[in-house]
């Protein structure tokens, strides 16, 4: 199928991850597409099949079975949901070349690219002796990543996870972890009218927030990794208060912290907790995520991964600095790296496009690396 003609078919499906929705709301869930694709896999002769992961929300698989035994399987892995959007971002719209319109480049330029190439080994290629190839479709990647952890959690064994994210067609072995900490401080309430009477919360977590964003941000500027650079911190939000004439008891902030390969969630929860102590602060740090947003690191002279690099024609492994499924993927014990058509850059905005001769690209590639499987 042309590729770019699935994309359109696909921006124009809705498929807003439900956590960012009013409960009920129509643009919201994954079915419709999930349910798309595997309708026409299903008039291609694929084998179609459901894995529960949210109520109403399932991981599509497709399989591509091998003309003889399997020995081996291959994982093509797009995530289905994006951020939420406007009703009219899912009129897709051509124009100079782009494809303009929610999730058209992160990630169903992917999505498009992944299933044509698959359906065009089915249809008129030659299929693998010995590879399976598993087209999972993947749900939640947006907010919990609950689709890929319950792949990951089926214990699933395959050589290579393809994941799809707007890379430039670039594949990507590395990528940085995410830890979010939630920090709490503790005052005691007064009138406004006698601030001395009470003990200021927020003021106690300005110190912090001072402490985190210049001497902890630069004790991180060292730790360095070849392919991803270096670790990071961001204040990201603070809540304190209830009106102007009270003093404040209670104030806190969500700490965004970019972890790369080595390092873990307790490890960034001591150090911020070493700073607070240095410094003679009071404040409670508690692990925010809840699930753990691991960094990804893959060996590339794994023998898939570089039959797939050679088919895109790089030579040296790649990293990015955005988090996605393939580290989930990965610590499940499937190596993975990320692949896709478009920019980053592009993700998330409110004019989001991807470029239309990226995706026939991408299709072109994983169509070449499909059939060099044995």
């Amino acid at each position: 199928m042309d590729p770019i003609r699935l994309l359109r078919e696909l921006v124009a499906l809705p498929s807003v991850n439900p956590a960012f929705l009013p409960a009920g709301d129509p643009l919201g869930g994954e079915e419709r597409v999930g349910a798309w694709l595997a309708a026409l896999a299903d008039r291609w002769g694929l084998g179609v099949e459901r894995q529960s992961v949210l109520p109403g929300r399932d991981n599509f698989w497709v399989r591509l079975e091998p003309s003889g035994r399997r020995r081996q399987r291959v994982i093509l892995a797009p995530h289905l949901d994006t951020v939420a959007a406007s009703p009219e971002q899912f009129r897709p719209v051509r124009r100079k070349g782009r494809l303009h319109g929610r999730g058209a480049c992160d990630t169903k330029g992917s999505v498009a690219a992944m299933f044509s190439a698959l359906g065009e080994v089915a249809r008129r290629g030659r299929r693998p002796a010995s590879t399976e190839v598993l087209f999972t479709a993947l749900v939640d990647e947006e907010h919990a990543q609950s689709g890929s952890r319950a792949l990951a959690a089926a214990r699933l064994k395959a050589d290579l996870a393809i994941v799809g994210e707007p890379t430039r067609l670039q594949v990507i072995t590395a990528h940085k972890g995410d830890v979010w900490l939630q920090l709490e401080t503790r005052g005691k309430a007064a009138h406004g009218a006698r601030p001395e009477l009470g003990r200021n919360a927020v003021l106690e977590m300005a110190r912090v927030v001072e402490a985190i964003e210049t001497e902890y941000a630069a004790m991180l500027r060292p730790q360095t990794h070849p392919l991803l650079g270096r670790a990071t911190v961001n204040v990201g939000s603070i809540a304190g208060g209830t009106q102007p004439n009270i003093v404040p008891d209670r104030c806190q902030i969500t700490v965004d912290r970019r972890t790369l390969p080595g390092e873990s969630v307790a490890s960034v929860v001591r150090e911020v907790r070493a700073l607070l102590r240095l410094h003679g602060l009071r404040a409670t740090v508690a692990d925010h995520k809840g699930a753990p947003c691991w960094p990804l690191e893959t060996d590339p002279d794994l023998p898939f991964v570089r039959r797939f690099m050679d088919c895109v024609g790089q030579r040296q492994p790649r990293g990015v600095q955005f988090f996605c499924d393939a580290s989930v993927l990965g610590h499940g014990g499937i190596p993975s790296v990320v692949f896709g058509p478009g920019d980053i850059a592009q993700a998330h905005t409110a004019d989001e496009w991807v470029g239309l001769r990226e995706v026939e690209q991408a299709a072109a590639i994983l169509t070449r690396f499909l059939r060099s499987l044995p």
